[in-house]
């Protein structure tokens, strides 16, 4: 769509739960405005134009994060350490054998974010275990999502939800996102009384925190 002269092509979602009109910019929808079901079309033109720096800003950040992607060529981040994939025709599943990943010949994203769910859960549940134990508290589930907007969540009721693309940060970011939910188990919004406990727990979350901010739209197969 045309947006005050300059083509900045976006698409419009219509939403039952929205209150409001969001707009939304990621590698997978583009520029995407989501709409109330009620409100006008023009909402969405008025918002991308009121929006344009920022949207051009991220569109520029993707931009960036699709070239460091292709720059890995065939290789993958896992944690502290970077593993090769050596494609093979016929096969349909990983096999990790040291630092070595090998994957189906043709797109092997697919079968890559399988193999890197079921890994998260082998390298959160170990993490979120030590840490609770080290708090005194207890969570009630463990599961493992590819959220688009969030890396994790606790709930009210401690079911622990984590992203797998958390393995593809340092341990150490991992590590501070496991001690960031598990602070919520005892304090569950973000007050001070929240900012004070995690820093006790992992002193250098600002750093891990800012990394992933910088660093998390990077963190794609």
């Amino acid at each position: 769509m045309l947006v005050d002269g300059t083509d900045i092509p976006y698409r419009v979602r219509r939403s039952d739960r929205a209150r409001r009109v969001r707009v939304r910019v990621d590698g997978v929808r583009g520029v995407e405005v989501v709409l109330p079901r009620r409100a006008a079309e023009r909402e969405a033109a008025a918002a991308v134009r009121e929006l344009r720096p920022w949207i051009e800003r991220k569109v520029a950040e993707l931009r960036r994060t699709r070239a460091l992607v292709t720059a890995r060529g065939l290789t993958v981040p896992y944690l502290d350490e970077t593993l090769e994939l050596v494609p093979e025709a016929g096969r349909s599943r990983v096999h990790r054998r040291g630092a070595t990943l090998l994957v189906p010949d043709g797109d092997h994203r697919p079968a890559v974010e399988r193999w890197l769910r079921r890994q998260a859960r082998e390298e959160v549940a170990p993490r979120l275990y030590r840490a609770t134990r080290i708090a005194g508290t207890s969570y009630t589930g463990l599961t493992i999502r590819g959220q688009a907007t969030r890396w994790a969540s606790c709930s009210s009721t401690g079911a622990m939800s984590f992203n797998w693309r958390l393995l593809l940060a340092p341990s150490a970011v991992l590590d501070y996102v496991v001690w960031h939910e598990v602070c919520h188990l005892e304090v569950m919004d973000h007050s001070p009384r929240f900012w004070s406990l995690l820093a006790s727990r992992s002193p250098d979350y600002r750093q891990h925190a800012t990394w992933l901010r910088r660093n998390g739209a990077s963190l794609v197969l």
